[in-house]
């Protein structure tokens, strides 16, 4: 069987389908997505940065300068190894075509994602403004199995990216006599390869010497650059009722620009995203914050749907509208229940895209253990598929 890897990378064959496709993003922090990814009223994280850079505001001064030395996350779906040791299996049967179907034909209808992340970063958060500085790469791999009883109709579907960049962003505060509006700032500069496309049963299983990847990388790999910008404001309004809750209201706009990259797998559109927040002051734990989040609020993430019959070969395509309310809601919960100068620990829990999140966060003077579940809504309202995925991340840090 030729490598796996090329599997998550390549694509050819025939048919018009839909390349299931989830809402577009750049990094997902477990310590976010475990609190069901809302961020845009709360910030906090180095990673703000990617749903609303005056987030950075809220980053602790007293940590002084905070360091992602080494931040390095892998995420997926819990059925990618049993689908991928199978097809190797396969690979190793008397008859490569009949195991492969069969592979495929159990599998079908099945996504599966894995991913790996790193985000180096120096932020600082003082009197007079917050900053970070990070830089991004990571490999995205999905696959979805087909298997209709038919030689011809059993394919397996990818859309795959390996992409990284720089990530700029300031924030600074100004008090007003309603309240502290936080204003954000952010630039982004990424390079993305994508791979989008299927493998048809005869691809699978070729005897050809030459490695599939190379055979079919240069008919089906995009490279391309882009920048994008990313404004973003904070409101945390005094009101003595309630001055203990500590609410704010956050308001971002990512991607401005759309990063120039709506031709490939992994293009960012321009969203408007909205969200609320309160920290209450709670006795016995360190903190507790309540959000909600909205974003995309003008539904720029389309579904793409494929014509791989193209006579040059190509694949052409067609985007159209999957917005729903759940798709784009996210609520989360999260409570820090120690925090001393060489431990501590924060539990979260939310709701993202309709489905339970979790997740669990521990930083033991600089190292730091990040865990989180969360559930994608792949492809649309009346075809949705859902993708139980888990994460984990190792960073060194201070």
């Amino acid at each position: 069987m030729k490598k796996i890897v090329s599997l998550a990378l390549l694509g050819a064959t025939t048919s018009l389908m839909a390349m299931y496709a989830e809402q577009a993003s750049l990094y997902k922090d477990p310590r976010i997505m475990g609190m069901g990814g809302v961020n845009v009223a709360v910030g906090s994280y180095s990673t703000s940065v990617f749903s609303n850079p005056a987030g950075l505001t809220n980053i602790k001064k007293e940590h002084g300068f905070v360091v992602d030395l080494l931040s390095i996350g892998l995420s997926g779906t819990s059925q990618m190894s049993d689908f991928l040791n199978d097809l190797d299996d396969a690979g190793d049967a008397e008859d490569e075509t009949a195991a492969t179907s069969d592979v495929l034909k159990k599998y079908s209808g099945d996504h599966f994602h894995t991913d790996v992340s790193a985000y180096m970063s120096v932020s600082k958060n003082s009197d007079a403004f917050a900053w970070s500085v990070g830089l991004l790469s990571a490999v995205d791999v999905n696959l979805m199995a087909h298997g209709n009883g038919s030689t011809n109709a059993e394919l397996l579907e990818t859309t795959s990216r390996a992409y990284g960049g720089v990530v700029l962003a300031v924030a600074k505060p100004y008090e007003t006599k309603y309240g502290q509006l936080d204003v954000g700032f952010g630039l982004k500069y990424i390079s993305l390869t994508s791979y989008e496309g299927t493998l048809g049963i005869s691809e699978l299983t070729s005897d050809d010497d030459e490695d599939l990847g190379d055979k079919l990388q240069d008919k089906y790999e995009k490279k391309t650059t882009g920048i994008g910008i990313d404004l973003g404001v904070v409101f945390k309004p005094t009101i003595p009722q309630v001055s203990n809750w500590h609410p704010a209201i956050g308001f971002s706009i990512m991607n401005i620009g759309s990063i120039s990259m709506d031709d490939n797998y992994g293009g960012q559109p321009m969203t408007v995203n909205l969200g609320v927040s309160v920290s209450p002051e709670v006795r016995y734990i360190d903190s507790l914050v309540i959000a909600m989040d909205y974003v995309d609020l003008f539904n720029a993430n389309k579904l793409r749907i494929y014509n791989l019959e193209d006579p040059d070969g190509t694949a052409s395509y067609t985007d159209y509208d999957t917005s729903s309310f759940m798709k784009n809601f996210r609520f989360g919960v999260s409570a820090g229940l120690i925090d001393s100068t060489y431990f501590s620990s924060t539990l979260n829990l939310g709701l993202y895209q309709g489905a339970y999140t979790a997740g669990l966060s521990l930083d033991l003077t600089i190292l730091k253990l990040n865990f989180a579940t969360y559930q994608e809504e792949v492809g649309d309202s009346t075809s949705s598929i859902e993708d139980r995925r888990y994460m984990a991340q190792i960073a060194i840090g201070w």
